[in-house]
């Protein structure tokens, strides 16, 4: 609401015009003063009559007693008994009552509440006098039928028309030199002040004059300052009329005389006019003086005189020189003849006719008077008149398009810099209105001149004045208007740029915070365990227990936006462009917001997918520790127990070889244990578990363990197959290996079944070989051709066999080979397939070469060359 009015009665459009009072914003300083001097003064002239006064018009209309005592003097009614109590709801009573009597009056109070005017509220407080002085000192004021303000203004343009440099337009500026006032004592009271001696350049000391004499004098007291009036661009129109009042009731009485005499004038007005419209009639007729409206017609006038006298009036005065010499002839000769004297007819004497001719000459004499001070006239009029038009000319160029500009409302969609940068631009104009008052002071006061000086257009000269003036008036309204709503919308800016900083301050961190909340949402997480996971779990349930405060803090943020929008929508500013002080709106807010609330459930469902996840990898991970368990030791276990068997002399190699073959069934027979292992592994691989605190194993190792225990087996097996063909094939007795596997074991200190060179070498010194660097190096090379760097059980058996028992030559397996062949020099595949293993069969069959010889059957074999490669010996 941008303007509250203060009273309004329901009869009276003035009083509707009047009361506008701006609740949003303070009065102006200068009005303030103004105001607060002029109605504490008017109060203390009524209160007095009871014997009190006040000393300070917001505080001692407080408790509400001096307000109905005024109230009582001014109407001389009684009002109800007030409440002696000082308590706050006495007060409150006693004020209420002094409102009720003023709504009693037919006065409709908006917005004054008791309240207000109990808190001291100054600006309620003069606003409620205002109220009472409009009702009671300026409501009934009546002249020819207008009231109130219109009323009052009219008498004082009445009382004040005949005075020079008075021109009453309003109750402000046409004030402020003091004459007007000066005036209106001066027309009820001539004997207090001589106005001739007042000066348009000395407004201080005409406005004292007025305030002195009037409180002197007329019992009016001093209600203004007149360094106020003066120093104020406009003074406060409701101080100047509540002054102005006074001298309106003062002079009451003489108005009732000056009404009736008005009356009397009014009769005898027709009269006097028809009176002097005659005598002109007749006074023209005579002279010819009808005065001109123009400076040429005038001249005309002149020479037309001059020409009368050059041109006519001569041979008239030759007409009058000869009447009186014929005249006189005619009598002397009537003499000398005793005739009786020629007496003319009446009027035609010589006597009438010099009489009549001397004047002529006096008439002559006026008319040129006249018609000299009448071109003078109008040569002054005419100089008026071109000064005012050029004066008016440069006053209505300067002020065309200001009222245009003072009523744009561009302040309604300006930012605060803008609004700033106008009311600096308003400043500017407000010091330039002031400076062009004196031209419109000028204007009036030549009206004024033209007007006395009996301008023939004046019509059109005062309402061109009355244009200008009423014309400045509005300027000086609008500019006001301006002006006020210049610095209420600066208010409402600075409150919005305030709140757009407090949004910018509490938005940024929230987006930050959002933007961080979004991207932990969002994160990409990568957990191996139950105990992660629900730390990450834990983690977000403490996130999602901020979001409440979070939400807390977004409503602020977007209640600051919904106070901008209020302000601008209460208020009717359009706020445009973006804010200032970031580059976040309202928007980002709320649909970054938005997607962070999306983002939790879904948080929350990718959390628990997970969580279902790790505890299907948990079930995974101990069915997996639990059976590696198992398979790691038992892989263990029976490596250590093929290690023994290998190295155990107890039995025959026979038996050592049954029980190894049933330890290798027993581990083929386990190998669905090590695949169900590692399908359980393959769906570990697939879940991406690749740890397990289940668990030392992992599927790796039990591969490895496995693999060496298939490996194992398998040499030691083939190890002791290779001790029986050894025995078997170099005749070595069961005594003898046992022999040779004690010296070994012995020897072999890791129980790995390998002996370091240095433990062979020892081993060989114990069993009676001297040995030497080199014989010791040449059995190396026999014993570890491939320089591993151990000697096996197997090699160790193949040097000692060849030590002590006959070597084959390849002269014995021809010899072997002869016998299958039943003593052909060749032999056939059957025959290898019938008499030796089927491996071995296969074997030979694979490397003999063909046979070459006419005797032998197809497919023959050649067994010499055979043997013969085999031993690296030529054919024999």
């Amino acid at each position: 609401m941008d303007f509250l009015s203060y009273t309004m009665t329901t009869t009276e459009e003035y009083m509707t015009q009047e009361d506008s009072w701006d609740r949003d914003l303070l009065l102006d300083p200068a009005w303030e003063k103004q105001q607060r001097k002029t109605f504490t003064a008017w109060c203390n002239s009524h209160l007095r009559k009871a014997g009190t006064q006040i000393e300070n018009i917001e505080e001692d209309f407080r408790n509400g007693l001096k307000l109905m005592l005024l109230l009582e003097v001014i109407s001389g009614e009684r009002l109800p008994k007030p409440d002696k109590g000082k308590m706050r709801f006495h007060k409150i009573a006693n004020v209420n009552k002094a409102l009720d009597f003023i709504s009693s009056k037919g006065v409709k109070l908006v917005s004054i509440g008791a309240e207000e005017i109990v808190d001291g509220n100054v600006k309620m407080t003069l606003g409620m006098i205002w109220t009472i002085i409009l009702r009671f000192a300026i409501q009934d004021i009546s002249v020819e039928e207008t009231s109130a303000k219109e009323g009052l203004l009219l008498w004082c343009q009445r009382k004040t028309a005949p005075y020079r440099n008075v021109n009453v337009q309003n109750f402000h500026i046409s004030w402020k030199d003091g004459l007007a006032l000066c005036a209106l004592i001066h027309r009820h009271r001539p004997d207090l002040i001589d106005y001739s001696k007042l000066r348009k350049d000395d407004p201080i000391g005409n406005l004292n004059t007025a305030f002195e004499v009037a409180e002197k004098y007329l019992d009016i007291p001093k209600m203004l300052d007149a360094d106020d009036i003066v120093n104020t661009p406009k003074p406060d129109e409701k101080a100047i009329m509540t002054y102005v009042s006074c001298f309106y009731h003062a002079f009451a009485g003489a108005e009732q005389a000056e009404t009736a005499a008005n009356r009397i004038c009014k009769v005898l007005a027709v009269n006097q006019e028809n009176e002097k419209l005659m005598e002109e009639y007749e006074k023209l007729a005579s002279e010819n003086r009808v005065a001109e409206q123009t400076m040429h017609a005038m001249q005309q006038k002149l020479e037309d005189f001059r020409d009368y006298r050059r041109v006519h009036k001569p041979p008239k005065v030759q007409e009058k020189c000869q009447l009186e010499i014929n005249f006189n002839t005619l009598q002397t000769k009537l003499r000398l003849s005793n005739r009786p004297a020629f007496m003319p007819s009446e009027g035609k004497m010589v006597s009438d006719i010099a009489n009549a001719w001397k004047g002529l000459e006096q008439v002559e004499k006026g008319y040129e008077e006249w018609l000299l001070t009448e071109i003078r006239r109008l040569e002054r009029l005419d100089h008026l008149a071109e000064k005012f038009k050029q004066k008016s000319t440069l006053h209505e160029s300067w002020t065309t398009g200001k009222e245009e500009l003072l009523s744009q409302k561009d302040y309604e969609s300006a930012s605060l810099m803008e609004i700033r940068a106008l009311m600096r631009k308003h400043e500017a104009f407000e010091s330039d209105l002031a400076a062009h008052q004196d031209r419109v002071e000028q204007i009036a006061a030549i009206a004024q001149e033209l007007n006395e000086l009996d301008y023939y257009d004046a019509a059109t000269i005062n309402a061109r004045c009355q244009g200008i003036c009423d014309q400045w008036d509005n300027l000086g309204t609008l500019t006001q208007k301006r002006r006020e709503s210049l610095e209420r919308v600066e208010k409402l800016w600075e409150t919005i740029d305030q709140l757009y900083l407090e949004f910018a301050k509490r938005a940024a961190p929230f987006n930050n915070w959002m933007d961080g909340a979004m991207e932990d949402l969002q994160d990409m997480f990568i957990v191996h365990s139950i105990e992660e996971i629900q730390s990450l779990i834990t983690a977000h349930d403490q996130f999602k227990a901020t979001l409440p405060e979070a939400d807390k803090e977004r409503m602020a943020i977007m209640g600051i936006h919904n106070e901008i929008l209020k302000i601008a929508q209460t208020y009717g500013i359009k706020v445009v462009g973006e804010n200032p002080y970031t580059v976040l709106s309202p928007q980002d807010i709320s649909n970054k917001w938005e997607a962070v609330k999306q983002l939790v459930p879904m948080r929350d469902q990718t959390l628990q997918e997970e969580v279902a996840r790790q505890q299907s990898n948990e079930r995974l991970r101990r069915q997996f520790g639990a059976q590696a368990n198992i398979i790691g030791p038992w892989i263990q276990t029976k490596m250590e127990e093929i290690s023994h068997v290998s190295i155990d002399i107890a039995g025959s190699l026979e038996e050592q070889m049954s029980n190894l073959k049933t330890y290798e069934q027993n581990i083929i027979n386990y190998k669905s244990n090590i695949d169900k292992l590692e399908g359980d592994h393959q769906l570990s691989q697939e879940g991406l578990i690749f740890d397990n605190k289940h668990t030392n194993y992992t599927m790796e190792h039990v591969r490895v363990g496995w693999e060496q225990l298939l490996t194992t087996i398998a040499r030691t097996i083939n190890e002791v197959e290779n001790q029986i063909l050894t025995r078997d094939a170099k005749g070595i007795s069961q005594e003898q290996l046992n022999e040779f596997r004690a010296s070994f074991n012995h020897f072999d200190r890791k129980r790995n079944g390998m002996m370091d060179p240095d433990d062979f070498r020892a081993c060989l010194i114990s069993m009676g070989y001297d040995l030497g660097e080199v014989e010791f190096a040449r059995i190396m090379t026999l014993v570890d051709p491939n320089n591993t760097g151990v000697v096996t059980f197997q090699a160790f058996i193949d040097f000692m066999t060849r030590e002590t028992a006959e070597t084959d030559t390849a002269e014995q397996v021809m010899a072997s080979f002869k016998i299958l062949a039943s003593d052909k020099m060749y032999i056939t595949v059957e025959e290898l397939r019938r008499e030796l293993p089927p491996e071995q069969a296969e074997y030979c069959i694979s490397r003999m070469t063909k046979y070459i010889g006419g005797d032998a059957p197809p497919g023959a074999l050649d067994y010499i060359s055979f043997s013969s490669a085999l031993y690296g010996e030529s054919d024999l």
